[in-house]
């Protein structure tokens, strides 16, 4: 590359404005699913991400995006449902210790730096990220694809995307002699709100 292509491109890239995820003003959830011959009782438990992080550059007029990068604290995750305090514990300890195992594994990791973007109207896009999943220790290839308002400084991510847990060697929890237990799918939703820094 020459000095001058190299140059433009430094300025291309600092022209993009840095927008850094608002955990307090998102919601990020996953939901799991129940199979065996309890499962008619219908509890497909619902887990909220309460500790996350994550930033990424984004110039709408270019319809450019620069590295998008989400950390989670695995440990962060609680059970939404209404459920007894006993119960909550109890999945809440399985999840922790025998899922994620979150003490090996603290961090669930994001990383994206090819992001596809295109306008749907004037504030609204639609945004495809192809990036990598580190979970569980095991880093795969993942595309997530989302719907991105702009709202003065602010942007709104939504979406929904799933992973299998054995694809990162992840167990699914089994109890009640296994009455009782998961699927190997796992739903994710999600609401991020993130903002421009000056």
């Amino acid at each position: 590359m020459t000095e001058v292509a190299a140059s433009a491109a430094g300025a291309a890239e600092t022209t993009m404005d840095r927008f850094v995820i608002d955990s307090r003003a998102s919601r990020f959830t996953v939901r799991a699913f129940a199979t065996g011959i309890l499962s008619a009782m219908g509890h497909n438990p619902t887990v909220g991400i309460r500790i996350f992080s994550g930033e990424m550059k984004f110039d709408p007029e270019q319809l450019k995006a620069g590295a998008f990068q989400l950390v989670i604290e695995s440990s962060s995750l609680g059970v939404q449902d209404d459920i007894s305090d006993k119960d909550r514990r109890e999945m809440e300890r399985l999840m922790s210790d025998e899922v994620l195992e979150t003490s090996k594994f603290p961090e669930i990791r994001y990383e994206a730096s090819d992001i596809t973007i295109a306008r749907m109207g004037d504030a609204l896009f639609s945004a495809k990220l192809d990036g990598s999943l580190t979970f569980h220790g095991v880093t795969r290839k993942e595309s997530i694809a989302a719907r991105v308002t702009q709202m003065g400084s602010m942007l709104r991510a939504s979406g929904e995307f799933s992973l299998s847990q054995a694809n990162y060697g992840i167990k699914p929890v089994s109890v009640a002699g296994g009455a009782l237990k998961l699927k190997d799918e796992l739903k994710f939703s999600f609401e991020i709100v993130a903002r421009k820094q000056e």
